[in-house]
Order: structure tokens, then sequence, then C-alpha cells
């Protein structure tokens, strides 16, 4: 379908679009629950990326996923049962950023073995 078409979405494209968010909210549901702590954080759309809710754990352990915008990544939040913030007022949390740096240091670790 073209941009400015006039044509709806093919049966298969509007099939794709579920499937993929029941992918989407089955692999949310499954890292909230298989991990400690898990916190939710929206980050907002930019001119290159969707909305996202990206999942941290207590110990920094994250996951991301498009989500078509703020307020569905909220509900999607309270409906898997963590707390949701705003990434633009609250900023990453330390645990993400620290995850993070061990998992480079890591890499650099291994690559050099």
């Amino acid at each position: 379908m073209g941009l400015f078409s006039r044509k709806k979405a093919a049966p298969a494209a509007v099939a794709d679009d579920t499937s993929a968010r029941d992918a989407t909210v089955a692999h949310l549901r499954e890292f909230a629950t298989s991990r400690i702590g898990v916190e939710a954080y929206v980050e907002p759309q930019t001119s290159v990326t969707q909305t996202t809710i990206m999942l941290v754990a207590r110990d920094g352990e994250w996951t991301r996923r498009r989500v078509p915008d703020a307020r569905t990544a909220e509900q999607l939040a309270r409906d898997i049962g963590v707390p949701v913030y705003d990434v633009q007022r609250t900023g990453y949390p330390q645990s993400w950023r620290d995850w993070n740096a061990r998992q480079r240091l890591l890499e650099r670790k291994s690559a050099t073995a």
C-alpha cells in the first residue's frame, strides 16, 4: 500500500500486526515474570524511532520493544504489573548503565581472548 493510497491494508498486514503485538506482549510479560524488580521506562518517539517501552530488571538487564504510543506503553506496563516511568522525567536507572558497562567490558575481554 502506498503512502497516499486510498486502499485499505490487506488482511495479511492486519494479521501480521496482531501477531507482532501478541509476540511483543508475550516477550515483555515473560521478561517481567522471570526477573526481579522489573520497571518500565517509556521512551518518546524521535525522528528515527517509534515510541518504545524498555523493561529494566534490578540487576540492569533490559529489553526494549516498539509500541504505538506512550499511552499504550503505560497501559501495557500496568497490565504486566510493573511500575512505569517516563524516561524524559526520570532518566535511565543506574543499574541499566552499570549492566551496559559490564557487558561492554565482557565483550572486550572475549574479543581479546
